[in-house]
């Protein structure tokens, strides 16, 4: 009896309707944890106490003898300014571009208005940040020219925005754990990379990218539950082969 109940419809409705809201919960807890990281690096810059660390990290991209000369050879440095501009404002926008329109065209118009929104809220987030904190960028030569404040990393913080949310949609269409596994994993490394790429160059302070990650990862993440709350109710289409809770 209880084998045909657990086999029954019913049960199953109950059971994928329970998964479901453990992950919302799971979700917004962790949403909840990565602001509030964010807000006490917010909190320990503004009264100086990351200077020390900063200082220590950045030097390990750094040649002792002097400073302004970044460690590795200039086939490295040139590797890096490549990996860097993946961090883009206008790679970035490409990508997404793209994206939209692939997913406009296999008319999943919802999921193309989500991520639309997710990169623009991102950028419009992180550009008021760096108005309001100002933070001056580290005092270092560098091989390239910028035009914002430092805090947060807008490389790293849309990189994360960009790279977690299409990660996300990936791992959805997946059809088995391994390839759910290596699309989450992808944009975790490249988000990663992008924001180390940022300190091997000098023109972020580490407290920058971390506060770029927290962010960038939260508002990612947060728009992905929205969506999958959306997809719940039938508000936006769920990704090809998959089929509401």
């Amino acid at each position: 009896m209880l084998q045909n109940f657990i086999r029954s419809r019913p049960y199953r409705a109950l059971r994928d309707f329970v998964k479901a809201e453990a992950l919302l919960l799971s979700g917004i807890a962790l949403v909840s944890g990565l602001i509030l990281g964010f807000l006490r690096l917010a909190d320990e810059m503004l009264e100086g106490e990351t200077e020390a660390f900063d200082r220590a990290i950045l030097m390990l991209f750094r040649d002792k003898a002097n400073i302004d000369q970044v460690i590795g050879p200039p086939w490295v440095q040139e590797m890096v300014r490549d990996v860097t501009a993946l961090g883009s404002f206008a790679i970035l926008g490409l990508l997404v571009t793209g994206v939209v329109v692939y997913l406009v065209l296999a008319r999943m118009r919802g999921m193309a208005l989500l991520v639309l929104v997710s990169v623009l809220g991102g950028t419009v987030l992180s550009t008021v940040l760096k108005m309001g904190y100002d933070r001056p960028r580290p005092d270092l030569v560098t091989s390239s020219h910028q035009f914002t404040a430092s805090f947060p990393s807008g490389h790293a913080m849309l990189s994360a925005v960009t790279f977690l949310t299409l990660g996300a949609i990936l791992a959805q269409v997946a059809p088995t754990r391994a390839l759910r596994i290596f699309a989450i994993s992808g944009a975790i490394f490249l988000t990663l990379i992008v924001g180390i790429s940022r300190l091997y160059m000098g023109v972020h302070f580490p407290s920058d990218v971390l506060a770029g990650w927290c962010l960038g990862a939260a508002w990612a993440l947060g728009c992905s539950l929205v969506a999958f709350w959306l997809q719940r109710r039938g508000a936006v289409e769920p990704p090809a082969g998959k089929t509401q809770a």
